[in-house]
């Protein structure tokens, strides 16, 4: 029988806050969760940020500082089973409850609503991960009652302090251009940067860059959602139904879903193109679009990719019109130049006597054809109807 090895990823993992590298603006001196680990302050958060920013680490070190009752869930595969369960050895515990719940973008409305009053009877404290932005992915109920701290990518630097660490406990050794080049790859990742280097040492032992790139044969490695590739299958897929080419879009529609990329991003970027590209050719593209993305929401994949190429082939077949957008980037660029303008006196709002004596809102009429911008704005258009 095969002797099972630690993963090179948990043996190196920090215990402690001493030992972590990278996330200064959070872990450095007087910073949040430096003070919140120090003075052993119970509360629930959120750690949003990209793979292999440290999320996971952070969250047990938390846990170990304040001597906690530590359950590590996936919201995945977990539900509101694993949560009662926990929550009901409260009763009995003489620690305080940690639940780390990775990916809870994954939980639904209905999981999140679950989860709520648990939190916020303190039964349990709830440190939630994930790599969505919460202000979309989790309900304000739950978002309120929870800090949100956001997770940078790592720096090269950082990486390259990873990697020392890794290939130390490896007892093997790294060139200093091999180093280099690593750290650029990981993109910020240090889990991927520690795969590729146990990876590639199982292999052969040798850590070269052509040996590196010979252990990167998996298509997400390639596809790597911060990396070069994902952008330009993005880029592609935009530009396509920009073009009125669904034949493309659908096809780069294809390569992200076969990706794993989450299909709520897709759904996202269509939001905005029906208003940014759309826009008042078809007003009914948001529509459209919005109808999408809460299909996506509730069914998820791989059924939800049929609503994606719906609305991909609607997209691509409108007219586009982009006024909309260039008038708002326009009229931000004028905001951004010329700052706080006064408003005309006629549009001003006057609650008080003093105001209306002032001529706050004096003269206004409802369906005035007066130019109403500012006075050193006279005259500007910013949405060309044509």
């Amino acid at each position: 029988m095969t002797k099972s090895v630690e993963p090179l990823a948990s043996r190196i993992r920090p215990s402690i806050l001493e030992e972590f590298i990278g996330q200064n603006h959070l872990t450095g001196e007087g910073k949040p969760l430096r003070l919140a680990i120090k003075n052993k302050l119970i509360f629930s958060f959120i750690l949003w940020g990209s793979p292999g920013t440290g999320k996971t680490t952070l969250a047990r070190i938390y846990a170990d500082a304040i001597d906690a009752d530590f359950h590590e869930l996936s919201a995945v595969s977990a539900g509101k089973d694993d949560i009662r369960q926990i929550a009901g050895e409260k009763n009995k515990a003489t620690k305080p409850i940690v639940i780390f719940l990775d990916e809870i973008h994954r939980f639904n409305k209905a999981q999140q609503d679950f989860l709520l009053p648990f939190v916020e009877s303190g039964k349990i404290t709830l440190i939630g991960a994930t790599t969505e932005n919460p202000s979309f992915e989790i309900i304000p109920p739950l978002l309120s009652r929870c800090r949100v701290f956001v997770l940078r990518e790592h720096t090269p630097e950082d990486i390259v302090k990873i990697i020392d660490r890794a290939t130390k406990a490896l007892k093997t050794k790294m060139d200093n251009d091999v180093r280099q080049w690593l750290s650029e790859f990981a993109n910020g990742d240090a889990r991927q940067a520690i795969g590729l280097i146990e990876s590639t040492y199982n292999l052969y032992k040798d850590l070269t860059i052509d040996n590196f790139k010979n252990a990167i044969q998996n298509k997400f490695l390639r596809f790597d959602k911060k990396g070069e590739e994902h952008y330009n299958i993005i880029s592609a897929f935009i530009k396509s139904m920009r073009a009125s080419n669904p034949d493309a879009a659908i096809y780069y529609l294809a390569r992200l879903v076969d990706s794993g990329e989450d299909p709520l991003f897709i759904a996202r970027r269509m939001v905005i193109f029906a208003s940014e590209d759309v826009g008042v050719a078809v007003p009914t593209a948001l529509v459209v679009a919005n109808a999408v993305f809460q299909a996506c929401q509730q069914i998820g994949y791989p059924e939800c990719a049929i609503n994606l190429a719906h609305g991909v082939a609607y997209l691509a077949g409108c007219t586009k019109n982009r006024s909309a957008y260039d008038a708002l980037r326009s009229a931000q660029a004028d905001v951004s130049l010329h700052g706080n303008l006064p408003i005309p006196l006629n549009l001003r709002n006057a609650p008080t006597k003093l105001m209306k004596g002032l001529g706050y809102g004096s003269g206004y009429e409802m369906y005035s054809q007066e130019d109403l911008l500012p006075e050193k704005l006279k005259g500007k258009k910013y949405l060309n109807r044509n």
